[in-house]
């Protein structure tokens, strides 16, 4: 196993929810800023939301904004994406990424995880 894994994709209709998880190894979670990806096949990997290390600030996809929140538990070294009033545009494999440098935004992630799917249905 990589130091992040994440788990909780799965398959729902559209108006449902689902909620992702990715545990990170200790080292790797404590000072690190965290993120949420995903990608379609054929498409360009997509920035969904990122954390920073105490979880005050966070950041969305203009395209997620209202539907989506991530947070983090601190103390069980992991993270959370609650996914709500899912759309099939949302459809995509999900990534839970961690850097240990720059701010809450999509960009110099340094560690992946394998990624989990999410598939929503009309």
């Amino acid at each position: 196993q990589g130091p992040l894994v994440e788990s909780g994709g799965g398959a729902v209709q559209a108006g449902g929810s689902l909620r992702l998880s990715c545990a990170a190894s200790a080292c790797t979670f404590s000072s690190s800023t965290l993120a949420w990806f995903r990608q379609v096949p054929g498409k360009e990997r997509e920035f969904v939301a990122a954390i920073s290390r105490s979880g005050v600030s966070v950041t969305y996809a203009d395209s997620v904004k209202g539907r989506c929140t991530i947070s983090r538990d601190n103390a069980n070294n992991t993270l959370y994406l609650q996914m709500n009033n899912l759309k099939p545009e949302d459809t995509a494999v999900y990534y839970c990424a961690a850097k240990f440098r720059g701010g809450v935004d999509p960009y110099g992630y340094d560690y992946w995880g394998q990624g989990t799917q999410v598939t929503v249905s009309s």
